[in-house]
């Protein structure tokens, strides 16, 4: 298989291929090794080399096959260390696969690398003292998001067609539309999050992927969605598959578009003018479309959010052994000593703030089916733009940083509906910009016709970054 022809196809395409018997596995799997070689030292997505051999080779599996990567957000995958982005952590090698990674692996998925993060997956810039920058393709001057910003990096310069991703205030929304890659956030309790945790982040981080179409989502969705054994709670089970969803034209709707910050940062004309444009073509389809978004009290927001951020550095402050904070960069330091102040009282009270939000936004979905947004209040950021190892900043003023660059994700992190951002702008440069499409919760089905409309629509499997295994 040459370089050229592996890049194009997005892993439906790949799995059905060699069910078909037109290419080995094997053959695959050599040209993504190949990719992974091209382009990583520009983008520089990845934590580890290259797995040798790979994680799994299943025959069978709805994408059988196709080569992916985990994100070094851990644990996830036996034997695979993790590191949270952190020199304080060094290689924590768990024992056994997180629920999530057993449908990986039943789905056929042949997993070839750990993508990087910032530390502790904290920042909207994947840039760290451990691993350095990881760059953007369409643009290496400027960054890929994050947290989940290696596994989109490598994703949309053509060298794996998904990657895992994490999602804890907009980190697979972010850098799917920094890189102009589809990143799906699912509903609260839609992927399993056992065995370690219950409810991670206190019920307000989601676990997922990146990938270059919406039919890899569908049919990945499909692969890996429903309870694990002990799960907390789950998310209503699908009529059927979204991968019909996606095929399936909605029914008429009603449509919000909102293009103000509810935190009231700056947004960039041109991500503003994207999400009006979707809303257009949302009309001209026949949908009824207003200019409408839900009553958000950002103080609760920010409140809740907090509350997450202590979640994050408690997994740290429990550990068996303590990570050494002089490994640390500043903004990690500066959570965990706030989250050792944190009382029993402030987490009720975030707890209060993140039932008073929620109900807030859902009662917004009670008669709107659609709420149409910018993914991120600016262009993709240069390098430098979000400074995490600066001593200057608090748990608040960092949270502040981060909602000014990326106001619209993290609501729907506390909410808990399901949240897509597609490759629908573009900006200066030819740089992509992401819109955010919410639906109801437990409305994946929704989301995937809408999407499946606008991949159809407004088109962009024909634009490839700069940075392309194809073209290298």
């Amino acid at each position: 298989m040459e370089l050229h022809e592996y890049a194009r196809y997005d892993a439906v395409a790949i799995s059905d291929l060699i069910r078909a018997g037109h290419i080995t596995a094997a053959e695959v799997e050599d040209a993504a090794r190949q990719a992974l070689a091209a382009v990583n030292g520009t983008v520089n997505g990845l934590a580890l080399p290259v797995f040798s051999p790979a994680l799994g080779r299943a025959a069978g599996g709805a994408l059988a096959g196709a080569p992916f990567l985990i994100k070094d957000h851990g644990p996830v995958a036996a034997g695979v260390p993790f590191s949270l982005g952190s020199r304080a952590l060094p290689g924590v090698v768990p024992g056994h696969d997180t629920d999530l990674m057993g449908r990986f692996r039943a789905a056929g998925l042949v997993t070839l690398g750990l993508t990087t993060v910032p530390e502790m997956c904290l920042s909207f810039a994947t840039e760290s003292v451990r691993y350095g920058t990881t760059r953007n393709p369409w643009d290496p001057g400027r960054g890929a998001g994050g947290s989940s910003g290696g596994a989109a990096a490598l994703v949309a310069a053509g060298a794996v067609p998904l990657a895992h991703g994490s999602d804890g205030a907009g980190s697979i929304r972010v850098p799917a539309s920094c890189c102009g890659l589809v990143g799906l956030k699912p509903s609260r309790g839609r992927v399993p999050c056992g065995p370690d945790a219950g409810e991670p982040m206190l019920g307000m981080a989601y676990e997922f992927a990146l990938t270059r179409t919406v039919r890899d989502a569908a049919r990945l969705l499909d692969a890996v969605q429903g309870p694990g054994i002990g799960d907390k709670y789950t998310a209503p089970p699908p009529r059927r598959p979204y991968a019909a969803e996606a095929e399936t034209p909605p029914g008429r709707l009603r449509a919000a578009v909102h293009t103000a910050a509810w935190s009231g940062a700056a947004v960039d004309a041109q991500a503003a003018a994207a999400a009006v444009r979707v809303g257009r073509v949302l009309e001209e389809a026949g949908h009824v479309v207003e200019e409408a978004g839900p009553l958000v009290d950002w103080e609760a927001v920010v409140r809740a959010w907090t509350a997450e951020g202590v979640a994050v550095a408690s997994t740290l402050l429990l550990a068996p052994r303590r990570p050494d904070p002089a490994m640390m960069e500043a903004v990690s330091r500066r959570f965990l000593e706030e989250a050792e102040a944190y009382t029993a009282l402030d987490m009720l009270a975030a707890f209060d703030a993140q039932n008073r939000v929620t109900r807030s936004v859902s009662a917004f979905f009670t008669d709107h089916d659609l709420l149409v947004t910018p993914t991120l209040g600016r262009l993709p950021a240069p390098h430098g733009t979000l400074v995490y190892d600066d001593p200057g900043h608090t748990m608040a003023g960092w949270l502040r940083t981060l909602s000014d660059y990326g106001p619209f994700t993290v609501l729907f992190n506390i909410t808990g509906q399901p949240a897509v951002s597609l490759p629908l702008g573009t900006g200066d440069g030819g740089l992509p910009i992401g819109v955010q499409i919410v639906a109801p919760y437990g409305r994946e089905d929704l989301l995937f016709q809408v999407a499946g409309h606008l991949e159809r629509a407004m088109p962009w499997k024909d634009r490839r970054p700069p940075v392309h295994a194809a073209i290298l």
